[in-house]
């Protein structure tokens, strides 16, 4: 069964994001659990976590197959060390609030240097921001999102999801989401068969298999390593379809949920139905 959906509002309730997945005929979906752009949200209380839960069963969604998505603010590489702790802070609260709602995963942007600290130095201070993240909590597994290298983000290149990687200690409780934009963006081509097979033999060559846990299907709508992060619907971008089609018929994806955050949701339940159709 192929997992997939897009990325919907949680608007009014937690809940009410299940049933919109299930409106859109999703088997994934991806949401925030909080308001991505607030530092301090009230705690969730019995009766959110429950609504929430209940929805999802009555919906039949599984809970490794949904992946919420953390806030914008949080800066997991801050140069300034009050700001870092911030952020800290609020990926910590994230984190646990995924736990309370019996979810799998929360993935997340690594993080930016602010032309304050070099890209290593940045890369260094995300993983310490896992690591401590990591030891105040359980279950969740965090996911790192590729960027597409815009401004002073990191995390645009392979290697620097490695190097964030190798510097995990706990590395039961991390992966990988990538997006089909981002990779885009960032220099990684994905138009034919032999771009597809480049770009992946490249992530495979430095990070296992095991370790790619999401993805994010977006078009582009800015050209190749434009570094800057438009997401487009399918087709209607710089990529065009042929990547979609290569990630679903790739039996190593078989089990990953993929999630649209295209740029039209008035037809996302076209794009999941065409998705869907592919074999």
């Amino acid at each position: 069964m192929r997992y997939i959906g897009a990325h919907v509002s949680a608007s009014g309730g937690l809940e009410n994001s299940v049933i919109r997945a299930f409106q859109l005929k999703s088997t994934a979906f991806s949401l925030f659990i909080k308001n991505q752009l607030q530092w301090n949200v009230a705690p969730l209380s019995q009766i959110n976590i429950n609504n929430f839960r209940k929805a999802c069963i009555k919906y039949n969604f599984l809970f490794d197959k949904i992946l919420p998505h953390g806030s914008y603010l949080i800066n997991l590489g801050h140069p300034d060390d009050d700001l870092l702790k911030k952020s800290r802070t609020a990926f910590i609260d994230e984190i646990n609030r995924c736990n309370q709602l019996g979810l799998s995963f929360l993935n997340f942007h690594p993080g930016s240097h602010l032309k304050k600290i070099s890209e290593n130095s940045c890369l260094l201070r995300i993983s310490k921001s896992i690591n401590l993240a990591l030891e105040k909590t359980k279950n969740i597994i965090l996911l790192i999102e590729n960027t597409a290298g815009q401004g002073t983000n990191v995390g645009y290149s392979f290697e620097h999801l490695f190097k964030i990687l190798s510097n995990i200690d706990n590395k039961s409780r991390i992966g990988i989401c990538l997006d089909t934009c981002h990779l885009f963006a960032a220099g990684y081509d994905l138009r034919t068969e032999k771009d597809c097979q480049n770009t992946f033999d490249q992530f495979l060559n430095l990070i296992e298999l095991k370790y790619l846990k999401g993805f994010h299907l977006n078009d582009s709508k800015k050209m190749l390593n434009s570094r800057i992060d438009r997401h487009e619907s399918l087709g209607l971008g710089y990529i065009g379809k042929y990547v979609f089609k290569w990630i679903l018929r790739n039996n190593n994806f078989i089990n990953i949920p993929m999630i649209l955050e295209t740029s039209n949701p008035n037809i996302w339940d076209k794009e999941i139905a065409w998705l869907k159709s592919l074999k």
